[in-house]
Order: structure tokens, then C-alpha cells, then sequence
């Protein structure tokens, strides 16, 4: 295939799989219960971080999360719900109270000093970054461990930046950011979607080999950074358009 025709292909399989029909499937769906900034961060963001493995699962463990937080999420971080919450409760395979105090604690403390997530990435001059998302999570990092004792949680963000293909942070991102009103929510100003980087999953990786688009073999910060500049190349406005593709091709042929 040339790039032409690897470009025709991915621009079918995005307008086939970005309609509303995507939505009550995916985690997507979370964010999108709510209109108030705080409440879509917030459960984007942990809809995004529990986001791996079975997607039933995922949404199953999302719905039972919105739930603790009788789906107020900001009315519950900013309540401190959360340290009633037991520290062994299992919230998500490797995901546990414990975490989820964790990261609530440090989005209280990014409230209450900034406003909204949103305005926090501004702070950080997210958008102007190369890689937004790792600028972003890199001030998240330190607010995080700072409101809780200095401790570090892989299990809420990557602590290792230089390796990480980031692919939960960044699928947040695309919903909140991408704003072309189907399945992405478009409410964030920090960052332009022309700065968004591919959520680099398994599936998505392995389309792209097959494609030739990625030659890199692990999915790492290297490989979505490999990825997404030749999609960059077929829309530098939106490169994260081609989520929605490289998902749609990998579904049908039984890989996701």
C-alpha cells in the first residue's frame, strides 16, 4: 500500500467508527454524563486510568466508581469523600482504594489552587510542549506526590516519562480536547488537538505494523512519537482522528 492508500483507508475507518454509536460501548460514555468541567476531568481521567483489559470490565469498574462517588465527582473531592473509603477496596485489577485516594487527593489540591485541571495545564504551558501529555503529567506528578507524603503511584500515572507511551493520559486527552462534537467532548483550551499524540495500545501498535506505519517494535514513548508524526503527515490539524481507525481495524479483524 502507498501512504495514499493507507491514508484513504484510515480516513474511511475514522468516519465509519466516530459516530454516537462508538459511545455507550467505550469508556467515553463516563465523562460525557456530565457538563461541568470538574466533573468531566475527573472522570475522564479515572475512566481513563482503569482503562486496560476487557472493555466490559472497564465499564463495569467505571460505572461502580461514579457510583462510590454518588456520580458527584467534584462535590466528592472536594469533600474528602475519599478517606472514608477502605484502602484495600478493589476497584480495578491492580487498582485500589488506596490509589484512588491517592490521585483524588492530588486533584483536590490541583482544585483548589487552580480551578480546574484545564487551567492547571495552562500553568504548566501544556500546549506550547511538544509532548503535552508528558509535560502535563509530569506537574501532576508533583502535586500528587506532594499532598501525599512524597510517595509516587504507578498505578494512577507513569512515573517513567522517558519510556512511556503515556496511552491512558493520552486517550483522556483526546476526549477531552478533540472537539468535533461526535464522541470527544472538545472542553479543554490548554492544549490544541494539532498536539494530541495516538493512544498507544497493543492493538493499536499492531495495526500500525501491519500498516507500516510504525517500525519500532515495543509501545513505548518512541513509538507513539514515531506513530503519530506520520499521521501528523495525513492531518496536522487532528492526527488523533486515527484513534478511532486504528481501533476500528484492529476490532475487525479480533483484536480488541
Amino acid at each position: 500500500m502507498t501512504m495514499n492508500d493507507i491514508k484513504e483507508l484510515l480516513d474511511f475507518e475514522a468516519a465509519r467508527i466516530n459516530t454516537p454509536d462508538f459511545i455507550d460501548k467505550d469508556p467515553v460514555q463516563f465523562p460525557r454524563r456530565f457538563s461541568r468541567l470538574q466533573d468531566v476531568e475527573i472522570t475522564a481521567f479515572l475512566s481513563a486510568i482503569i482503562a486496560w483489559g476487557n472493555r466490559k470490565m472497564i465499564c463495569r469498574d467505571a460505572e461502580r466508581i461514579l457510583s462510590l462517588m454518588d456520580n458527584e465527582p467534584y462535590k466528592y473531592v472536594m469533600d474528602e469523600g475519599y478517606e472514608d473509603l477502605n484502602p484495600d477496596m478493589n476497584l480495578h485489577r491492580t487498582f485500589f482504594g488506596c490509589h484512588f485516594r491517592y490521585f483524588l487527593r492530588g486533584m483536590r489540591r490541583i482544585y483548589n489552587d487552580y480551578g480546574s485541571l484545564d487551567s492547571f495545564s495552562d500553568s504548566m504551558k501544556a500546549g506550547e510542549s511538544e509532548a503535552p501529555a508528558w509535560r502535563l503529567v509530569e506537574g501532576m506528578q508533583k502535586i500528587m506526590s506532594d499532598v501525599n507524603g512524597g510517595a509516587t503511584c504507578s498505578q494512577c500515572l507513569p512515573v517513567n516519562l522517558n519510556q512511556t507511551a503515556l496511552k491512558r493520559v493520552n486517550m483522556a486527552l483526546r476526549w477531552l480536547v478533540r472537539d468535533d462534537g461526535i464522541v470527544d467532548m472538545g472542553m479543554w483550551k490548554s492544549i490544541p488537538k494539532s498536539k494530541l499524540f495516538i493512544p498507544l495500545d497493543v492493538h493499536v501498535g499492531n495495526v500500525s505494523r501491519e500498516l507500516r506505519i510504525l517500525s519500532r517494535k515495543g509501545n513505548d514513548r518512541k513509538s507513539v512519537e514515531q506513530l503519530t508524526s506520520v499521521l501528523r503527515g495525513f492531518r496536522p490539524d487532528d492526527p488523533a482522528i486515527y484513534d478511532f481507525a486504528l481501533f476500528g481495524i484492529g476490532v475487525s479483524r479480533g483484536q480488541s
